[in-house]
């Protein structure tokens, strides 16, 4: 009976140790000093083909700590002794502590096969701190905005020209400024006039330099004294982003002067309006007319009110399609814009087209210029009219056309085949493509001429001497080099897409080409060619940037700073490694 007992328990033991979850989280260390970085293992180790997990890892509360990497890797073997399917996978997370003392690290949880697993708990302590945001921000205090507008006093709805620059000391911190926003606000109206980054000027005040980010137009809308928001942009570095503002610039808008025309609006610059008829057909009662007002000039022209077409009893009129053709000018934003109206008339006979009274303001004279109604005169006419105005070819076309698209009759094409036959027949043509051929013909026998006379001189010629073992080796060698450049251009584009694992593919592709080109078959001797050939400086950092790629590679969340900065290290050790 003792012995069926204990029968009884290795097979329960057995099962139970057929599918085992075994998840557990651990750090490095217990204590930190200031500058450490807590690295956290996680691992979770699935025993048995049956299992599979749900969901993800669910980190706890990381609030008290600054996540400065990740990654994760993912095993899979099989134990000969117990014929089992072991997959294991392992995470890893940098973490920044923000503060000194005990910090609590709670349960990391995932779920496999509907159930719900988690890790212990445990505490680690942070002896001393150092606040890397303040270390970080002070690249941000190093990199200062600063918007000049020189012409702070004009008119309401007149531009005036901002210029967008960046001070520092450091020539590197200007690469790191990005995403420059322009102010928006209700009172202004802010158009671009260029986003492109300026050639960096040494030679800046304070002993800085300077580069100028964007230059832009604002047009303030109101009277009186009116402040421009801060423009705002990002200081971008590996592992944190800083938002920088520049200093805010008050205009002194003076309010237009007075005995306007009631037609004016808000038009502020130099325009001309003029109105015609788009359709090229005859104008028909009931049928739709394309009549188009522009508006061209240079001031405020994205912003001002355009001139409407008036209603009337003798057509109907439709909300316009506005197209523009604006671009910056000198004196404001220069350029067309297109208000395509679609007008039905009512009636037959003349019809006149009437816009709004137009009126603008030149700051340049400081007098407002009236241009009054502009005026299209169509003539309608009904569909008998159009019918009975038709000439007899036009009859006989539209005639035509409705049998062609009515009636099918291939006899037109034998007619035109006959019409054909009839034209002229052109012997200097006929002569002419004669000699081409013949001219070919005689060019053709003049090449194989010469290849035979080619073949002969090779085949009498001295052979070239073999050379020595090493300069054999070295011209197989330059055969076999790789063209490291086009891998470059190739992995940038991969970058710019956002193909990251075509990317780290093609990367370690380039790698083993590079290995090969050098007959190295493993990493470890690749590097001790390194620092035979090239230094141990090279070979370190051929160490350290493999360890790198490792880690982008695996990692859950790619930025596109770090990209680029990898990509930079890639070029730069491999460019000096193929010399």
């Amino acid at each position: 009976m003792q012995q069926k007992l204990i029968y009884i328990l290795f097979i329960f033991a057995s099962v139970i140790s057929y599918g085992q979850v075994n998840l557990f989280m651990e750090s490095d260390k217990a204590e930190y000093n200031g500058k450490d970085i807590v690295n956290l293992t996680i691992v979770l180790e699935l025993n048995g083909i049956d299992l599979e997990p749900q969901t993800r890892f669910q980190l706890p509360d990381l609030s008290k700590f600054n996540i400065i990497g990740s990654g994760s890797v993912t095993n899979t073997v099989i134990d000969p002794a117990t014929n089992t399917l072991i997959t294991q996978k392992v995470s890893r997370i940098a973490l920044e502590p923000k503060k000194k003392g005990k910090i609590k690290i709670g349960s990391v949880l995932v779920t496999v096969n509907n159930r719900i697993y988690k890790t212990e708990p445990f505490d680690v302590n942070i002896k001393d701190i150092i606040d890397r945001r303040s270390l970080a921000s002070n690249v941000s205090n190093e990199v200062y905005l600063n918007m000049e507008i020189e012409d702070r006093e004009i008119y309401q709805d007149q531009p005036t020209v901002a210029v967008l620059r960046v001070y520092s000391k450091s020539m590197d911190n200007f690469r790191k400024v990005k995403d420059v926003r322009l102010p928006h606000q209700d009172n202004i109206n802010v158009h671009p006039i260029s986003m492109n980054k300026s050639e960096i000027d040494p030679t800046g005040a304070g002993n800085m330099a300077s580069q100028i980010l964007a230059v832009f137009m604002v047009f303030p809308n109101e009277a009186g004294y009116v402040e421009v928001p801060s423009v705002s942009a990002s200081v971008s570095s590996y592992s944190n982003k800083n938002k920088i503002v520049s200093n805010k610039v008050k205009l002194n808008v003076k309010k237009l002067p007075e005995g306007s025309p009631e037609c004016f609006k808000n038009a502020v610059g130099n325009f001309s309006v003029n109105v015609y008829n788009a359709s090229k057909e005859k104008v028909e009662v009931e049928k739709p007319v394309h009549v188009i007002v522009k508006v061209s000039g240079e001031g405020n022209l994205p912003d001002m009110y355009l001139p409407k077409i008036v209603s009337s009893p003798d057509y109907e009129v439709f909300a316009p399609k506005i197209t523009s053709k604006v671009a910056p000018g000198t004196t404001g934003m220069k350029g067309e814009i297109f208000a395509n109206y679609v007008v039905v008339p009512k009636k037959p006979g003349a019809i006149s087209i009437q816009t709004e009274q137009f009126a603008f303001f030149d700051p340049a004279s400081r007098e407002y210029v009236d241009l009054g109604q502009k005026t299209l005169a169509l003539n309608a006419f009904s569909h008998d009219q159009i019918l009975e105005s038709r000439t007899t070819v036009e009859k006989v076309n539209e005639y035509t056309n409705t049998l062609l698209e009515t009636v099918n009759t291939p006899v037109l094409k034998t007619t035109t085949l006959k019409v054909k036959e009839k034209s002229k027949f052109h012997w200097n043509i006929l002569l002419t493509n004669i000699a081409i051929l013949v001219g070919l013909f005689i060019a053709y026998l003049l090449f194989k001429t010469w290849q035979k006379k080619r073949t002969l001189v090779r085949e009498t010629a001295s052979p070239k001497p073999l050379g020595s073992v090493a300069e054999t080796e070295r011209e197989i060698r330059e055969k076999l080099k790789t063209d490291i450049n086009d891998y470059f251009s190739y992995l940038e584009n991969l970058k710019d897409n956002g193909d990251y694992d075509k990317f780290f593919d093609t990367l370690e592709e380039m790698g083993l080409d590079l290995k090969k080109q050098y007959n190295q078959a493993s990493s470890e001797d690749f590097r001790a060619f390194l620092e035979s050939k090239k230094g141990s400086s090279v070979a370190e950092e051929y160490r350290n940037l493999s360890q790198r790629i490792q880690m982008e590679k695996y990692s859950p969340l790619k930025s596109a700073e770090g990209m680029d900065e990898l990509l930079k290290a890639v070029v730069n050790l491999y460019s000096r490694i193929s010399k």
